[in-house]
C-alpha cells in the first residue's frame, strides 16, 4: 500500500484562537502546576504506556529530561515517551471531572464555535475524507464514531462536510449539551468512561476517530483491544502529541504555559512508538498529515519572557519581523518529522 504523507498548514488565524497562551501565560502555567500536583500524587510509572516494557529509574534508565517538576523516560523497546508517574483514574477524576474542563476547552457562543470549527476542524475532516475517497469509501458510506468528542467540534465539522452517519461519545454532559446546542441536533451522546470500550467493541461503524484523546486515556489497552476486535471498523484517525521541538522548548523556559507537555499529557508519541502501537492491533499506517505549533510555542515564549523582563515594545517589534516566517520555518520542522502533532489514518490490514 502506497504511504500518503503530506506536510504542514498556514498558521492563519489560530493565533487569535490561542489567545490565552499568551495573554493568560500565569493563570495557565497556574492550572498547569495544579495538574502537575495531581499526577505527582500518583504511583510512579513501572511499564510503558504502549508496549509495557519496564519503565523508570528503578527499571535502570536514565531521565530523557525534566520540565515543570515531572521527569520523562523513553522507552527502549518502542520509543514512547513516558511521565515519572501513572496517568490512572484518581488522575484523571482530579483533572477532568473535580476541574471546570469545560471552561477552559469551549466557546460562549455559536459565531466563536463555527469559527472554532472552520478554522481548526474542518481540515482535519477534509483531510480524512480525501484520503478516504482515495481508497474508494465515499461520503454516504462512511459510517463514523468520534470518541472523546468534547464540545463537538469534529463531528460538527465533518457532518458539514457532507457525511450524514457521524456521532460522537463523550464522558462530560455539560460538553454534550453544549455541542448539541450549538449545533441544533444531538450530535453527542454521553457515556460513562467504564461503558466506552464496550461501546466501541460494538459499533457499526467502519471509521472510529480519537482527535486528541488517546493520550488522555487512562485504560488506552481496553479501549485499543475493542477497535481491534470489531470487525466493522476499517479505519482508525487519530491525532497524538509528538515529543518535538516543543518540548525542548518548554523545558528551556520554565516561566512559559507548557501547552504541549505536562497538564494532561503525561506520555508523548513517537514514529516508533506509532508504529508499535499500529501493528499491535493489526492496522498500518494508510495516510499521515504533519503540522506542528513548535514555532508558535517558540514564538509565544520569546513574547511572554520579554514581556517579563520589561521589553513589550520589543516584543512588537520580533513579532512583526518572525511572524511573516512563522508557516516556513514550521514547514521545516514538519519536514524533518520534527513536529508536535501527528493526523494519522491508519487502516485494517486485510
Amino acid at each position: 500500500m502506497a504511504l500518503k504523507r503530506k506536510y504542514s498548514k498556514s498558521v492563519g488565524d489560530i493565533i487569535k484562537i490561542k489567545s490565552d497562551f499568551f495573554e493568560k501565560n500565569e493563570e495557565m502555567l497556574k492550572l498547569s502546576a495544579h495538574q502537575a500536583d495531581a499526577l505527582l500524587l500518583q504511583p510512579k510509572r513501572t511499564k510503558c504506556k504502549i508496549c509495557h516494557n519496564p519503565i523508570g529509574a528503578d527499571a535502570g534508565q536514565k531521565v530523557l529530561y525534566r520540565s515543570q517538576r515531572m521527569s520523562y523516560f523513553e522507552c527502549p523497546v518502542c520509543g514512547h515517551i513516558n511521565s515519572e508517574y501513572e496517568d490512572n483514574e484518581d488522575f484523571a477524576s482530579r483533572v477532568y471531572i473535580s476541574d471546570d474542563y469545560l471552561a477552559n476547552y469551549s466557546e460562549d457562543d455559536r459565531q466563536k464555535y463555527e469559527t472554532r470549527r472552520d478554522t481548526i476542524y474542518i481540515p482535519k475532516a477534509r483531510f480524512l475524507l480525501d484520503a478516504l475517497a482515495e481508497d474508494g469509501l465515499q461520503k454516504k458510506d462512511i459510517k463514523l464514531l468520534d470518541d472523546g468528542a468534547g464540545s463537538g467540534y469534529f463531528v460538527s465539522a465533518i457532518r458539514q462536510l457532507g457525511v450524514e452517519q457521524a456521532d460522537g461519545i463523550e464522558i462530560s454532559e455539560p460538553q454534550v449539551q453544549f455541542a448539541n446546542t450549538m449545533n441544533g441536533d444531538d450530535i453527542l451522546t454521553q457515556v460513562d468512561a467504564p461503558d466506552i470500550a464496550s461501546i466501541i467493541g460494538t459499533a457499526k461503524v467502519n471509521v472510529i476517530s480519537f482527535i486528541g484523546v488517546l493520550e488522555h486515556i487512562t485504560n488506552l489497552d481496553d479501549i485499543l483491544d475493542a477497535v481491534m476486535k470489531n470487525k466493522n471498523v476499517e479505519y482508525i484517525y487519530f491525532s497524538v502529541p509528538m515529543f518535538s521541538m516543543s518540548c525542548i522548548f518548554e523545558a528551556a523556559h520554565q516561566t512559559c504555559y507548557n501547552r504541549h507537555a505536562g497538564g494532561t499529557h503525561t506520555h508523548l508519541f513517537t514514529e516508533k512508538s506509532i508504529a508499535y502501537m499500529t501493528k499491535a492491533i493489526g492496522f498500518e499506517e494508510y495516510a499521515t498529515w504533519k503540522f506542528g505549533s513548535d514555532m508558535m510555542d517558540l514564538y509565544r515564549m520569546i513574547c511572554v519572557c520579554l514581556d517579563q523582563n520589561g521589553n513589550a515594545d520589543l516584543r512588537e517589534r520580533f513579532g512583526s519581523r518572525f511572524l511573516p516566517m512563522l508557516d516556513e520555518l514550521q514547514e521545516v520542522v514538519d519536514r524533518h518529522e520534527d513536529a508536535s502533532e501527528i493526523h494519522m489514518i491508519i487502516k485494517r490490514k486485510s
